[in-house]
């Protein structure tokens, strides 16, 4: 046996066709969404996806704009930053490029932003929609899972659902996204006990957590769905999932490649987002 393999590129490349569309219909009707990216420092990978995410959503037809601030620059001057961009009717999303240098708080920023513009997800406010089932805007790494798990027509109506990290970015909300498909959920963390028994058990498995081969052959059940988030750099630049890939795809019944998988579903959401900004508040189903 060996797994489905989820092309995340392909399906990513699927869904910005329709994206695309959406967007034009938008156009026609004399609106056009708009992106902005604040960027700041000069971290290189910071500045890679940055890029991408803009050269992605001009793609598609939305505007994109990244706001590059000096490595220097003082926690109120980002804020400042930010109340313009939230004032600005042009502006349908904002986001704000993480890590951020130590001298500005990554949470007051985050929380900065003007929730109806938070294409990340992040704030707050959009957080507690979330957790009471309300329209909002979901965090684009855990929507971008779900995009996955739908495309490859996976039932997860009462599949044991086993998810890897309690982060606020992905384990917490893919694990309250899976909960709203009526799976039974489990978190596991670095305080779990014997974790390879829950793991066994689990017909999905989502793993997020930046352990090159936490999860083995021996941790997955035949047939078991595994979807992989982590992204860690080696030595030589290449980016490794937390999932045994080559010995976990001969028993897996579907599997995300790294890179490859949820990567480029996590920038096709953010645009996904910038896009059902602009719809919400021009009042446009």
């Amino acid at each position: 046996m060996s797994a489905k393999i989820l092309d995340g590129k392909q399906i990513a490349k699927d869904y910005r066709q329709g994206l695309k569309e959406q967007v034009e219909s938008l156009q026609e009707k004399g609106y056009t969404p708009k992106l902005s990216v604040i960027l700041v420092g000069n971290d290189g990978a910071s500045l890679s996806y940055v890029k991408s995410k803009k050269k992605a959503a001009e793609k598609i037809g939305i505007i994109s704009e990244i706001v590059h601030l000096d490595e220097d620059t003082s926690e109120n001057e980002v804020l400042n930053e930010l109340e313009r961009l939230n004032k600005d009717d042009s502006v349908s999303g904002i986001l704000v490029q993480v890590p951020l240098p130590e001298q500005v708080n990554e949470q007051k920023v985050l929380e900065a932003i003007d929730p109806a513009k938070d294409v990340d997800g992040f704030h707050p406010a959009n957080i507690g929609k979330l957790y009471i089932d309300e329209q909002t805007f979901v965090p684009c790494t855990p929507l971008g899972v779900m995009e996955l798990l739908d495309h490859a027509d996976i039932d997860l109506e009462g599949k044991n659902a086993v998810v890897i990290g309690r982060s606020h970015i992905v384990g917490q909300p893919v694990s309250k996204l899976l909960l709203q498909k009526n799976a039974t959920v489990t978190i596991l963390h670095s305080r779990t006990k014997d974790m390879h028994s829950h793991l066994k058990d689990a017909d999905v498995i989502v793993s997020a957590v930046g352990q090159p081969g936490l999860v083995t052959k021996e941790d997955v059940k035949e047939g078991a769905v595994v979807i992989d988030v982590g992204n860690t750099p080696d030595d030589n630049g290449k980016l490794k999932g937390d999932v045994a890939y080559e010995e976990v795809k001969e028993i897996a019944g579907a599997i995300t490649p790294v890179p490859g998988g949820v990567g480029p579903m996590t920038i096709t959401m953010v645009l996904n987002n910038t896009l059902l900004a602009e719809k919400m508040r021009r009042g446009i189903k």
